[in-house]
């Protein structure tokens, strides 16, 4: 059995949670406190397990917003918490961090920053090595079952009944989908959050669009009906129903308005960046323009779309193959029109994939420091990550939370 020397003086910091901010906290801490002992507990039998699979395998290290209130626009939850916390260690820290550690960064047009090599191991092997040299050991399939504060420190019980003793302890578990996931933190008394996914892809098992599997659009804007929620971005048919970043942005900003509906509601979709009386006009151009007037409306995509996406939209309108625009009747450029920008979709349920899951929830905002991300509830514990009620959109912006906090976490222990 693995064990720690009791007679060992040296202080020992216990990070819970092999992730990107156990390890960004666990490193941070054993560079900054060079005398203490520091130890990652990973459940899993590997660590960094989101790292490995986030961005298709190519690991979305952050985001790229110039700006610190371009940053936080990217937080449906924990927007105003994350603001002083980016002042000391924002992306822009994020990306030196890891160049000075030899890991090469690049940016593309949407923001999302990808080492240069596609790989998300290169990613991996930076922390691996990072923490290696810092001196920080890690444990994997050491999953906790019970953490109990002791005077001056905590005593760790794992799964195989070992018991750590630690002076200080960083929680950095990640989101659970179950409120019951946190039932070892409650029972500390600290405070929680009720969780609910976030990030997920909406199923339309009716799909007016189940033909088009594959078709994608560069930009649409996706709205709930009978809700404020609104969101513009790329768009993804799939068999199951519908993703995208325009879908996945919807679905974290509307977290908890979503999960109350139980999943069941109507999505409108407009394939274009015009209003319907914007678009009635536009098209309606095209009826007298020598360019399109002589040209078959179904043969011809116009604004840009995809022509599968066209051709199914034209049917929608009962637009047959050999009508012209300069013959196309009102009511049919009407019904055009409003398949264009108001194409409804009765989502009924919703998908997640374990790599895109984040979890809208956690560890209550209020019931932590806000400088140094200590419980208020129990000294000398503190969280960083997921764990937190802090969720991003899609592009970076929830790495980007975790290797801040855990950064943060790390910064202000003192022992």
């Amino acid at each position: 059995m693995w064990l720690i020397a009791t007679n060992d003086m040296s202080p020992h910091l216990i990070v819970i949670g092999g992730g990107a901010a156990g390890f960004m906290a666990a490193i941070t801490a054993a560079e900054s406190f060079a005398d203490a002992k520091v130890t990652i507990l990973e459940k899993n039998r590997t660590v960094l397990n989101k790292v490995r699979i986030s961005g298709g395998g190519r690991c979305n290290v952050t985001n790229a917003a110039p700006t610190l209130p371009e940053l936080l626009k990217g937080y449906p939850r924990g927007a105003k918490f994350l603001r002083p916390l980016f002042e000391q260690f924002d992306n822009h820290a994020t990306v030196r961090w890891f160049e000075n550690r030899g890991v090469a960064l690049k940016t593309e047009p949407d923001g999302r920053i990808f080492p240069t090599t596609d790989d998300s191991q290169t990613i991996i092997d930076c922390l691996l090595q990072a923490a290696t040299r810092a001196g920080v050991q890690v444990r994997c399939s050491a999953g906790v079952s019970a953490l109990h504060p002791r005077e001056g420190g905590f005593e760790v019980r794992l799964s195989n009944d070992e018991i750590l003793h630690a002076d200080r302890v960083i929680v950095t578990t990640g989101g659970h989908p179950q409120l019951s996931g946190y039932q070892w933190l409650a029972d500390l008394g600290v405070q929680l959050v009720s969780p609910v996914p976030s990030l997920f892809t909406f199923n339309v098992p009716q799909s007016p669009l189940s033909e088009l599997m594959g078709v994608a659009v560069a930009k649409v804007q996706v709205k709930i009906a009978g809700s404020k929620l609104s969101d513009t971005g790329a768009f993804l048919v799939t068999h199951w129903g519908v993703s995208g970043p325009a879908v996945l942005k919807m679905s974290a900003w509307g977290a908890r308005e979503m999960a109350e509906r139980d999943y069941q509601f109507t999505a409108l979709v407009n394939f274009t960046d015009l209003k319907p009386a914007q678009l009635t006009e536009t098209l309606a151009q095209h009826q007298k323009d020598p360019f399109w007037r002589g040209k078959f409306v179904a043969t011809q995509p116009a604004l840009g779309l995809p022509h599968r996406l066209w051709k199914k939209i034209i049917t929608f309108a009962h637009i047959p193959d050999t009508m012209r625009w300069a013959d196309l009747p009102a009511k049919n450029l009407h019904r055009l029109v409003e398949n264009l920008s108001n194409l409804p979709l009765d989502v009924r349920g919703k998908t997640t994939f374990k790599e895109e899951f984040v979890t809208c929830g956690g560890v209550a905002l209020s019931d932590v420091h806000a400088q140094t991300l200590e419980s208020r509830a129990v000294p000398n514990l503190f969280f960083a990550g997921e764990v937190l009620d802090i969720d991003g959109i899609t592009g970076g912006y929830n790495f980007q939370a975790a290797w801040t906090t855990g950064y943060i976490a790390g910064k202000s222990l003192s022992f």
